[in-house]
C-alpha cells in the first residue's frame, strides 16, 4: 500500500465547526479512514480526518503560505 500523507492523529483542543459535504467526499473520507486504520492498525473515525488534511492542504499551499508570511501575524505553533 502506498503511504497516506495523513498519519497519526494529533491529540489537540478542538474548534467545533459545523459543516455540509457532498456524499462523494464523504464516501472518500470513508475509504481513507479505512486504508489508514490497513496503514496504522487504528481504527480512524472519518471526521477527524478533516482537519489534518486541511492542515495539510493550507501547509502546502504555496500562495496561501506567502500570504500569511506577508498579512498576517506570526502565530506561535505552540500556542495553536
Amino acid at each position: 500500500m502506498a503511504k497516506l500523507k495523513i498519519a497519526a492523529l494529533q491529540d489537540d483542543k478542538p474548534v467545533k465547526v459545523n459543516t455540509e459535504l457532498p456524499a462523494a467526499v464523504h464516501r472518500d473520507l470513508v475509504a481513507y479512514a479505512e486504508a489508514l486504520a490497513q496503514q496504522t492498525g487504528q481504527t480512524v473515525d472519518p471526521g477527524k480526518l478533516i482537519a489534518p488534511m486541511l492542515a495539510r492542504f493550507m501547509a502546502t499551499d504555496r500562495g496561501f503560505t506567502k500570504f500569511r508570511r506577508s498579512h498576517l501575524p506570526k502565530v506561535n505553533e505552540a500556542d495553536g
